[in-house]
C-alpha cells in the first residue's frame, strides 16, 4: 500500500555484533595494468586507497553507522587528486569540472544523489543532506549547488576542482577528435592520418582513432573513474556510496550511473550493497546494482555469483568496469572485465587488502 512504511528486516533487527563490520572500496576500474603503471604511482594509489579504508573503519570500529562510514571513506578519496571524483575530477568537453554522487541507506531503503555540481568540495555529503535533509533523491546542477550552500556544506570556486594533469588529459581528447594525437605528458604518439574526403578515419576496434592513447598519468580511462564504497555495521545495516567527475570530454550535462540509484548505487538490508565503476551508459541500460541485489534477493545466490553474472551481462552488452558488492553476512564481491580495477577492503578483525590488477 502507498505511503507505508516498510517493517525493519531481519538484518535490522539483530543485536550489536563488533565482529561483523566489513568496509569494501573502489577507485575506478580501466587500462590498469603493471606496464603503466610505476612503483611510485602504485604506491600513491595504494596509500591513498588504504586512509580511505582505514578512516570508513576508524566508525565503525567505534560503533558508528555503515552511512557515515561509506560517507568518510568517499570523501577521502574525493579530496585526493588520484581519483576521478572531487579534486581529481576529469573535465567537460567545455573544460567544466561537473561532479555526481549518491549515497543509499540499506536499512530504510532512503537515498540521495546530486548531479552536475560545481562548487560542492565534497559531492558525496551533497548526496547525504539530499537524503536526509530534503523530501527528494536526486538533485541537478545549479539547484544542487543552491541546495548544498544553503544546507551550510563547503562550497569552493570551480578552480578548486581543476587538475593540470586531468586538463591535459582533457586536450589529449580534444586533439583526438580531431585526427590530431599528442602527448605532452610522455612520449609522443604517431598521428592519425587526416581523412580523405567523404571518408571516416581508420578506427581501432576501441572506436577511437589509430595512435590514440591515454595519458599513462591516470590509466583508469575516459569512462572508468569512479569511487566507491560499501559497509557493514555492527548492527547488520548496510550502506552503498558512490562519486565521480564523469567521463573526460562529456558534452550536453551527460550523467553517468553513478548517481542513479539502482544503476550505480544500491543497497537493501534483504540482499546487498553495491557501487559501479564503468561505461555508466551500458551500467544504466542494465540496472547493474539493482540488478546484483535482485538476484541475490529473488534467486538467493550467492553475491559473489550475482554480482559476477551482472558484470557478465554488461560485457555482452558491450560495456565494461566493474563493481564491489556486501552482503548482510559480510561476503565480498569485486568482479571486473576491465584490465584492472583499484579495490580494497577491510574486515572487522582489521584483515585489509588492496588490489589493482587481475
Amino acid at each position: 500500500m502507498a505511503g507505508t512504511v516498510q517493517a525493519q528486516t531481519p538484518a535490522t533487527q539483530r543485536a550489536a555484533d563488533p565482529n561483523r563490520i566489513t568496509l569494501v572500496i573502489h577507485g575506478g576500474a580501466g587500462t590498469i595494468t603493471r606496464q603503466n603503471m610505476t612503483p611510485e604511482k602504485e604506491k600513491a594509489y595504494t596509500d591513498a586507497l588504504n586512509q580511505a579504508m582505514q578512516t570508513g573503519y576508524a566508525i565503525l570500529k567505534q560503533g558508528g553507522s555503515s552511512l557515515d562510514a561509506v560517507e568518510a571513506s568517499i570523501r577521502v578519496m574525493e579530496d585526493s587528486p588520484l581519483f576521478n571524483a572531487g579534486k581529481g575530477a576529469v573535465f567537460t568537453h567545455d573544460g567544466r569540472n561537473e561532479l555526481d554522487a549518491a549515497i543509499m541507506d540499506g536499512k530504510t531503503l532512503k537515498a540521495g544523489s546530486v548531479a552536475g555540481v560545481t562548487t560542492v568540495r565534497n559531492p558525496i555529503t551533497a548526496a547525504r543532506a539530499v537524503m536526509d535533509k530534503s523530501e527528494h533523491v536526486l538533485l541537478v546542477g545549479p539547484g544542487a549547488d543552491q541546495f548544498a550552500k544553503e544546507k551550510g556544506l563547503a562550497i569552493v570556486e570551480p578552480s578548486y576542482f581543476h587538475t593540470e594533469a586531468r586538463y591535459q588529459q582533457l586536450q589529449k581528447a580534444l586533439a583526438s577528435e580531431k585526427g590530431v594525437v599528442t602527448d605532452q605528458l610522455n612520449a609522443p604518439t604517431k598521428a592519425a592520418a587526416p581523412a580523405a574526403p567523404g571518408k571516416s578515419k581508420t578506427k581501432t576496434k576501441a572506436g577511437k582513432p589509430q595512435g590514440y592513447a591515454e595519458p599513462p598519468i591516470f590509466v583508469e580511462g575516459r569512462k572508468y573513474g569512479t569511487v566507491g564504497a560499501v559497509a557493514l555495521d555492527q548492527y547488520g545495516n548496510l550502506a552503498a556510496a558512490t562519486s565521480t567527475g564523469g567521463m573526460t570530454n562529456k558534452r550536453y550535462g551527460r550523467v553517468g550511473d553513478a548517481p542513479i540509484i539502482g544503476a550505480g548505487t544500491y543497497a537493501d538490508n534483504q540482499s546487498c550493497a553495491v557501487s559501479c565503476t564503468g561505461w555508466g551508459e551500458f551500467f544504466i541500460r542494465a540496472t547493474v546494482a539493482r540488478d546484483v541485489a535482485a538476484r541475490v534477493e529473488y534467486q538467493q545466490v550467492p553475491v559473489a555469483q550475482a554480482a559476477q553474472a551482472t558484470i557478465d551481462k554488461v560485457g555482452k552488452l558491450g560495456g565494461d568496469g566493474g563493481l564491489i558488492a556486501l552482503d548482510p553476512a559480510g561476503n565480498i564481491a569485486m568482479p571486473f572485465n576491465s584490465e584492472g580495477m583499484y579495490r580494497g577492503y577491510i574486515k572487522a578483525n582489521g584483515e585489509t587488502k588492496v588490489l589493482i590488477y587481475r
